[in-house]
């Protein structure tokens, strides 16, 4: 059922997003991954490490595994940055469910939002955190940090202490991994329910309708809290081991 021929390869949809894009780093771990426009380098070494940490402290929290078979989700209004990349590959690894929300939402969208997905865990920008916070509270959320563009906030105060070491979570292909939410042109927004084999599948065909060649680099100029940006771009450089700008 999850298997899919692409040329000459066969590749079978039995494991998580995290885990599939976790295999395909490539072998020199200490190679750059990510360049930021200040010149940052982030080596494979350090997503790999930084995610497991990040994951060790969601696994941590006091919540519950599920509600109605679905995992915790992670609601995340935050600023473009590795960092960010980082807390979704951690929220997979972690077997979380990620929803990524506009940077340009206002305190009433946060609260429908947040009180239709009700999140596990909310993660905001230090400016947002007084009245994201309140929002979140009052909806019976109870984990909120704050993450910046500038590599600081207490996600990453709390995560230092966390070992660099985790096992991916076990996800099966129809398992959720992701929630998006519609633009609303016709109504309210919907949750659009995204699984781990969803995910992958588009980003192996992608990568094989685009192309992508060993040495190739990405310029990574979008936001990341739509889809293309988050998943058709990021899915696409770390399935090919490739350079992210």
């Amino acid at each position: 059922r999850y298997s899919y021929i692409l040329l000459d390869e066969v590749i079978v949809y039995n494991q998580s997003l995290f885990v599939a894009l976790r295999d395909a780093f490539p072998a020199d771990l200490d190679a750059v991954a990510v360049e930021t426009d200040s010149g940052l380098a982030y080596s494979w070494r350090d997503l790999d490490r930084a995610s497991a940490m990040v994951a060790n402290l969601l696994q941590s929290l006091d919540i519950p595994k599920s509600r109605d078979g679905v995992p915790p989700r992670v609601a995340v209004q935050v600023e473009k940055s590795v960092e960010a990349m980082v807390l979704y590959l951690a929220t997979l690894r972690a077997g979380f469910v990620f929803l990524p929300l506009n940077t340009a939402y206002q305190s009433g969208e946060i609260a429908y939002f947040v009180g239709n997905a009700a999140p596990a865990v909310v993660v905001c920008s230090s400016k947002n955190f007084p009245w994201v916070s309140q929002i979140a509270f009052k909806a019976g959320t109870r984990h909120v940090f704050t993450l910046d563009d500038d590599r600081t906030g207490s996600l990453l105060e709390r995560a230092a202490h966390c070992s660099d070491q985790q096992a991916p979570a076990l996800r099966q292909p129809d398992d959720l991994a992701a929630i998006l939410y519609t633009s609303g042109t016709t109504g309210r927004s919907k949750g659009a329910m995204l699984s781990h084999g969803n995910l992958l599948s588009n980003a192996v065909m992608l990568k094989n309708y685009w192309g992508w060649q060993a040495g190739d680099v990405l310029i990574h100029a979008l936001p990341i809290f739509h889809v293309h940006g988050l998943f058709v771009a990021i899915h696409g450089a770390l399935l090919n081991g490739s350079k992210m700008l």
